[in-house]
């Protein structure tokens, strides 16, 4: 190797280094999104469920 020749690199070095951002950014959404979406659409306060009254049971 000369001392005046530039480090050897990958040529595709920068196109991998997007894709593991992207690939990155696609991961997060997809396990933070699901999470926000139930906790948006679910209930606020969940009903109490109380049991059917039961026909001929004083």
């Amino acid at each position: 190797m000369q001392s005046g020749s530039p480090p050897t690199t990958p040529s595709g070095r920068s196109t991998h280094t997007m894709a593991n951002i992207i690939g990155t950014a696609i991961a997060l959404l997809t396990l933070i999104l699901p999470i926000l979406m139930i906790g948006h659409y679910a209930p606020s306060s969940s009903p109490s469920l109380q049991p059917a009254p039961v026909a001929g049971v004083k």
